[in-house]
């Protein structure tokens, strides 16, 4: 086949420690086509700036642009409109993009005709905190059937993890919402969908991710998952399924069978299955690991199913009312 140039775009803040080898695993791929790499920077704390600075002077496919609010949408636009090729690969500035990678990509939009094609967010942990956490986010009690945490077969899904695009996908939607400061994968998937392409899952491409350090970020992090999560389904409708409502519905019923515990003591029935129901989970899921990380994983399921319910629920109806859709709707509300 004739290999296409590949336009991989990365949205980077703060990755100072992480970008050169970010940048370095891209330009090493094992892809006979040519390749460039656009870094959109963000005002960092740290010497991202520059060491993108020095990546782009050693080396012509490397080209920077900047990101002045440091969000990753804005940033993933930016790159996109400074970059040049048909195919363009998303990747992070901390991710470790495996040497087939684009390869795989590439076939598989061309097997396929597929818009967009990702694999796995391969969670993998260094701390016994760590890889708890990865144990939980590669499992269905933890994270639902969502393949690209999970795995299985290949073949068209609601979304992805990162994404390799058509170009012409991405015109046609106008790229991702900048009002999507989380969700704006799945958002913008769905609009590709909606317009008549299609989003593939192919297992085969793996993108090593490290988990959150410890608790409270992990809860920041899922805490805003379910934030966002509600106003995509707010905006989108007929997005939600029984996987995005099961961790508000468990809050509600935990609070509920607490309080009501003490006044009807069956109540407490509902937390205790819960309770229960997390810590037989947690055995296979502890299989192989250190000692410390069979014990977290408990902490690490129900931080995150916890997190992403109060999320969910506490979204308030303000956030996201600046996003594309929210705008074509009050539009259409006042011409109706």
């Amino acid at each position: 086949m004739s290999w296409p140039a590949v336009s991989v775009v990365m949205p980077v803040l703060n990755e100072e420690r992480h970008l050169a080898s970010a940048v370095r695993h891209v330009l090493s791929q094992d892809y006979p086509g040519e390749l460039e790499v656009v870094l959109a920077v963000g005002p960092s704390h740290d010497r991202t700036q520059e060491v993108a600075d020095e990546l782009a002077a050693s080396d012509p496919r490397v080209k920077v642009v900047p990101n002045p609010s440091g969000r990753t949408p804005s940033g993933l636009n930016a790159a996109i409109a400074a970059s040049s090729h048909d195919i363009v690969a998303r990747i992070d500035g901390h991710a470790m993009m495996p040497a087939d990678y684009l390869r795989i990509a590439v076939e598989t939009l061309e097997e396929t005709g597929a818009d967009n094609v990702g694999g796995i967010m391969a969670a993998e942990g260094e701390t016994p905190w760590e890889k708890a956490v990865a144990a939980a986010m590669t499992s269905k009690i933890g994270v639902g059937n969502a393949r690209f945490h999970t795995g299985g077969q290949s073949g068209p899904a609601d979304t992805v993890y990162l994404g390799v695009f058509r170009r012409s996908a991405l015109d046609r939607v106008q790229g991702y919402d900048e009002a999507f400061l989380r969700a704006q994968d799945w958002e913008m998937n769905h609009r590709i969908r909606m317009t008549g392409g299609t989003v593939w899952f192919q297992p085969r491409m793996r993108v090593s991710y490290r988990p959150r350090p410890n608790v409270r970020a992990l809860a920041k992090q899922y805490f805003h998952y379910g934030r966002w999560r509600r106003v995509v389904a707010r905006q989108h409708r007929g997005t939600l399924n029984l996987r995005y409502l099961a961790p508000p519905v468990a809050l509600t019923g935990i609070v509920l069978g607490l309080v009501g515990g003490f006044f009807f003591w069956p109540a407490w029935l509902v937390p205790g299955g819960y309770l229960a129901a997390i810590l037989v989970a947690s055995v296979p899921l502890g299989s192989g690991l250190p000692a410390a990380s069979r014990f977290a994983i408990p902490v690490a399921l129900a931080t995150m199913h916890m997190a992403w319910g109060a999320g969910f629920i506490t979204s308030p109806p303000s956030l996201g009312a600046d996003s594309r859709t929210a705008r074509a709707q009050r539009q259409d509300a006042q011409t109706g």
